[in-house]
């Protein structure tokens, strides 16, 4: 049994300066063990209470019965706001429902299977870029599965690689911006003054500035070629020239830019993060990885990828769900709570903030058997069911899942199946994968692994 690492959890009662300090480094090494078992728990101090729900009742009570009642936290937007602006990722009520109105049909299962072909041209350039990394020697795989990710982003948004020179500073920029910027800002936690610590550099919003000004460029280009009726049909015309069927209007450029940033966000960061991993995964478990790769490889023989074919992918998915529950690319949301509530005989105030983890829901030590096994199999297993309804939640839930998750499983299972098909990969133990949530959840000191060449390896 395969056992997925995770951060040394901190002591269960810290002093409040301590909390701040471990939060600022990391968000998940600063949670004390319990709440792998807790249903709730309440984050009390002199200068604010947050409540960490892990209950399933409770979680569909916030995210599926009453969503209204627990809107997205403003405070989460402390800290993205300067990249994300407006985006649908930070906005509430009928603003993120016309959002959601214009962005959907984008996403919905006939236009999937249009970028399909983009997808699948973006993980075969990934495993050519793969080529000089497939000597046998340490390489951090991280890079590496942030520009596959990337990749398939622009080819799929604005039908142009990552080769495109916009595109190749736009990725340049993130990269550096996602280090010092995580999803979770510490104003999402605490009502405090401005001198409270907070995840946010000037070297950010910089870095956040030159990002939009490049996906402004992009955006405009995009417009002036819908108006000329020269645009591709790829997912950015799409999204630009939906009306929104209430109002009959389009997204303005200011907001196509703020949606653009977000799409660039969730699709690149949270795939490259989740690739990642579960290449590290498959590394520490030879014998899931050769099972995966025989599965991919069998496919590929007989021609060509096809749309039709990614139900034949089964154990490639039920990696990569595996790998989205042990290390979910977002470990946390928080909703502001908008009336008094009872939760578990405890008064709710509002205003409370309710911190919905799936970090710590999706490794529970009453939901999951072996929760910190690496366990592709439990996918298929019939006493695996309740858990994958009741305490499984990547993407969230309700209303507000995320709109492209139905995109990400797509695009995991065909780089993960391309990719295995051509390269075996390796541990290297000198240098253990530590997770640590930035914008999403990555390796502390980054992701090691020796690549190999499977038809070398097999001569």
């Amino acid at each position: 049994m395969i056992i997925a690492p995770k951060p040394r959890p901190r002591a269960d009662k810290v002093s409040l300066f301590k909390y701040l300090r471990l939060f600022r480094a990391d968000i998940l090494s600063a949670q004390p063990a319990r709440l792998y078992r807790a249903w709730m728990a309440e984050f009390k101090t002199p200068l604010f209470s947050s409540y960490m729900i892990n209950q399933p009742e409770l979680l569909d009570l916030v995210l599926k019965e009453r969503p209204k009642e627990f809107p997205k936290s403003d405070r989460i937007g402390a800290g993205l706001r300067p990249l994300l602006g407006n985006s649908v990722f930070l906005t509430n009520g009928e603003t993120w429902e016309r959002q959601r109105r214009i962005i959907d049909p984008a996403f919905e299962g006939g236009r999937l299977r249009d970028t399909f072909t983009a997808i699948s041209a973006a993980a075969d350039a990934a495993v050519l870029r793969m080529r000089d990394q497939a000597s046998g020697q340490p390489v951090d795989i991280e890079p590496e599965t942030s520009h596959a990710a990337a990749d398939v982003i622009f080819r799929t948004l604005f039908s142009i690689p990552i080769e495109n020179t916009t595109a190749q500073s736009v990725f340049t920029e993130f990269q550096a911006y996602q280090r010092s910027q995580p999803i979770l800002n510490l104003a999402a936690f605490l009502p405090g003054p401005r001198w409270m610590p907070k995840f946010f550099r000037k070297s950010t919003k910089k870095s956040a500035a030159r990002i939009r000004k490049l996906i402004l460029e992009l955006t405009k280009s995009r417009l002036a070629d819908i108006n000329a009726g020269t645009a591709p049909n790829d997912l950015a015309t799409k999204i630009m020239t939906t009306k929104d069927p209430v109002t009959g209007q389009t997204f303005d450029l200011d907001e196509m830019v703020d949606q653009v940033a977000i799409f660039f966000l969730a699709g690149h960061e949270t795939s490259a993060s989740a690739l990642a991993w579960a290449l590290y995964l498959l590394a520490m478990d030879q014998e899931a990885q050769t099972r995966a790769a025989t599965e991919a490889q069998e496919l590929l023989a007989n021609g060509p990828l096809q749309f039709s074919d990614l139900s034949k992918l089964k154990y490639t998915r039920d990696v990569f769900r595996e790998t989205l529950r042990l290390f979910p690319p977002v470990p946390m949301m928080v909703r502001e709570n908008q009336e008094e509530q009872i939760f578990r005989e405890r008064k709710i105030k509002k205003g409370a903030q309710i911190v919905l983890s799936p970090w710590h829901l999706q490794r529970h030590e009453r939901l999951w058997e072996n929760p910190d096994a690496f366990d592709p199999d439990r996918w298929s297993a019939p006493e695996g069911k309740e858990s994958q309804r009741n305490a499984y939640m990547p993407f969230s839930a309700g209303p507000r899942v995320c709109t492209g998750a139905g995109f990400a499983m797509i695009e995991g299972v065909v780089l993960l199946g391309k990719i295995l098909a051509e390269y075996q990969f390796e541990i290297v133990r000198e240098k253990p994968a530590v997770p640590i949530a930035h914008l999403t959840v990555r390796g502390r000191d980054g992701i090691w692994l020796k690549i190999n060449s499977r038809q070398k390896h097999s001569e």
